[in-house]
Order: structure tokens, then sequence, then C-alpha cells
């Protein structure tokens, strides 16, 4: 009896590692098998995917990929070969409401075991990607954008950063 509880267990193991988180968020379908965090881009999107915020850049090496809101310069940010690299001008965090909450453990990983990488929500994997919210026209659109917000502007076709004071667009 127990030998066929533990072939039960190893079968259901292996069956259930063959296969990669994929999410969906509002949205019952993920778009393609190469995604691994679809959001819902119906052509009336006016919600994008808000950055953390942070005073300052993390002290603790981060991932390349990386993207924070340093509201120490109001500038959004990523991490990328070893640098940060500026993704905005100056903006205002004025509107940014202060987390008073205990941060504790890593976050969130969607996708293969975690890595080294710490963060809020963390993507792994070796083959999938994330697509964007994707907004038609987003300084237009969005009514009250939120500092440290991004998306994917269908109109112009690039990525879409607002700052807290203007969207800038990056190709």
């Amino acid at each position: 009896m127990n030998s066929i509880r533990n072939i039960s267990i190893a079968a259901a193991l292996i069956f259930f590692n063959t296969f990669s988180a994929q999410v969906a968020i509002e949205k019952e379908v993920i778009d393609g098998s190469s995604t691994l965090l679809d959001f819902n881009n119906v052509p009336a999107n006016t919600k994008g995917l808000i950055l953390p915020a942070t005073q300052g850049l993390p002290t603790a090496s981060p991932a390349n990929g990386t993207f924070v809101f340093d509201t120490s310069d109001q500038k959004v940010k990523v991490y990328e070969n070893n640098t940060w690299k500026d993704l905005s001008d100056p903006g205002s965090s004025a509107a940014i409401t202060a987390n008073a909450s205990d941060e504790t453990g890593n976050g969130v990983v969607i996708g293969v075991q975690p890595g080294s990488a710490e963060g809020i929500l963390v993507l792994e994997s070796p083959d999938k990607a994330m697509i964007l919210p994707k907004i038609d026209t987003p300084h237009l659109n969005v009514k009250n954008p939120y500092p440290g917000m991004i998306c994917y502007d269908t109109a112009s076709k690039t990525f879409a950063v607002f700052d807290g004071t203007v969207w800038n667009y990056w190709k």
C-alpha cells in the first residue's frame, strides 16, 4: 500500500512540475504560449502597471530588469548591465501614498522556482515574457495617472512611463 502511495505522489510531482505558471489579470485566457503575465488589453483600457516607489535605490544588488520610481530624484529607473538608467526626466512624487505596513519576505514569484532576484513581484522564466497593459494614447486617456505607471502605448507603439508630471515614451 505504501509503494502505491509513493508512486502516486511521484507521478503527481512529475505531472505538476511539467507546467509553467502563467497568469492572466482581468481576463480568462493568456495571449500566446510565451507569456508569463498578461493583462486585459481591451481597446478601452486605461489601467497601467504601477512601479514600486522607493526612497533612493535598493541597497542590495538588484537583478537586471528591475524597475522603480525613485522618489529621491523623482525619476523612473531600470537596472541594466549593473547600472541604474533613467527612464524619465524628474517628475513629481506628490501623489504617492506612503506605505506604512511592514514588508516581509521576498514578495510574489510567478514562473519557475525563484532565483536570486528580490522584489515585490518577481517574474522568473527562461522563455516567457510579460505583456504590459496596452493603452491607446495614455497621455489623453488616463485621467489620473499615478507616478511610476507604465504601459504600452498602442497608438505610438512605444513604452510609456508616467513620472508624476508627464508621460515619457521609449521605442
